[in-house]
């Protein structure tokens, strides 16, 4: 993970210059973040170098951070600016720093660099970096389990057709993915796709073949998914707009759930779409935190009645159907009970991938991901009926990705021994 940026949080909760600064967890460190009087920003160690209390509490003003509990300020590349406490000819005060983390702000969030100070590799903005601001959209939310469980439900297409029923219904009427406000409608009602997988420089795609419902002989209903190692997945568009995750690990017991609705020129406002996701602040999720409302404790306010009448789950909003799958695996899952089937190729895949990345990384060599040569703005998922002759491997490739070597027909066996 420290070989690659991390979103550390959006650029709302950090917008107003000398506003409030935020408490930041990520993989096992907590920082704080920070917007100056000059509008730059900052990521900290949380605790001050003094005697560790928190600078989340600290004034932010005139273009530093200062704790409150004697008046240590830093600013945002960590340089220490004042200590009140301290003699002002004290060397303390030339030699002074906290540990300050790296910064880019690009497609609404603020990205921090966690790896070798010394060694910092050029950010490589996302592929929803290239539409305006007011078309990008992102929902945010807490997960109080292993981020690769939650990933594994990313990079799982069999699972929206009984899942997300309710929320993305069959309709004979359309021939793709078609987004109202209150529904994604596709057509099929095929529950079982084929899976298919191809290993990449980045991770791998994947698709899953569908029955359309009509023409179902001569054409396949394509639904392709794009992991972009180590936290990001491309899932399939609609006509409104494309769609992107990130699963970002707080620690190993928790998550942070990011799933970006954008487009060059269509989208969704960021009020519908967190409407519609059930993820609207102050109301699914909390501010600040974005810890839900819906929680394992109760039961993900399913409604039985409304199951009754009808709906799938009972529990509104896809995020919350999802969690409430994840969570109930327990805080990190053990997977030596699981049972595979020809439907989890892309959940085998993953698993194998990053625990031989891990071993890579051990060896001392490069991270999974890095040095791909592949520009992230290119990365772009596909859905849609396409003729039965179709190679899905070569939709929305590019240039560069073909340059990198993609490998084309790799043939991905179940192997569950493994996973």
């Amino acid at each position: 993970m420290r070989a690659h940026w991390l979103p550390a949080c959006m650029i709302e909760e950090v917008a107003e210059p000398d506003g409030t600064p935020l408490r930041v967890r990520l993989l096992g460190e907590d920082m704080v973040v920070f917007r100056d009087t000059n509008g730059r920003v900052g990521a900290l160690d949380e605790f001050c170098p003094h005697r560790r209390a928190s600078l989340v509490f600290g004034r932010n003003e005139e273009c530093g951070l200062r704790c409150l509990y004697h008046g240590w300020k830093f600013d945002v590349d960590g340089n220490a600016v004042d200590m009140s406490s301290e003699p002002i000819d004290a060397k303390l005060r030339s030699t002074m720093k906290t540990k300050a983390y790296p910064v880019e702000e690009s497609g609404g969030f603020v990205w921090v660099w966690m790896g070798d100070p010394d060694n910092v590799t050029p950010f490589d903005p996302p592929n929803w970096a290239v539409a305006p601001n007011d078309k990008i959209s992102i929902v945010k939310m807490h997960g109080a389990c292993n981020w690769a469980q939650v990933l594994e439900g990313s990079i799982d297409s069999a699972h929206s057709s009984s899942l997300h029923s309710s929320n993305m219904p069959t309709a004979t009427e359309v021939s793709g993915s078609t987004a109202t406000e209150t529904a994604w409608l596709r057509p099929t009602a095929d529950k079982a796709p084929r899976i298919e997988v191809q290993r990449t420089p980045f991770g791998f795609r994947y698709v899953a073949i569908r029955k359309p419902i009509v023409d179902a002989d001569s054409t396949d209903y394509i639904r392709m998914t794009l992991f972009v190692a180590p936290y990001t997945v491309h899932i399939p568009s609609n006509d409104q707009y494309h769609l992107s995750q990130m699963l970002v690990p707080v620690d190993d017991e928790n998550v942070m759930f990011y799933w970006v609705a954008w487009h060059p020129e269509k989208g969704i406002s960021q009020d519908a779409w967190r409407k519609f996701c059930g993820a609207e602040i102050g109301k699914d999720v909390e501010p600040i935190t974005f810890k839900k409302t819906r929680t394992f404790e109760n039961n993900y306010l399913q409604d039985r009645e409304a199951m009754k009448l009808g709906d799938f789950t009972g529990i509104y909003g896809i995020p919350a159907q999802d969690m409430a799958m994840w969570e109930s695996m327990g805080k990190i899952a053990d997977r030596g009970d699981d049972r595979l089937g020809s439907s989890d190729k892309a959940i085998f895949t993953f698993r194998t991938l990053m625990y031989r990345a891990a071993q890579a990384v051990a060896r001392g060599e490069p991270a999974i991901g890095t040095g791909t040569g592949i520009p992230h703005a290119k990365l772009m998922s596909f859905e849609g009926i396409v003729p039965k002759a179709t190679d899905w491997r070569l939709l929305n490739v590019s240039d560069e990705e073909k340059s990198a070597g993609a490998k084309q027909n790799e043939n991905v066996e179940l192997d569950e021994s493994i996973a």
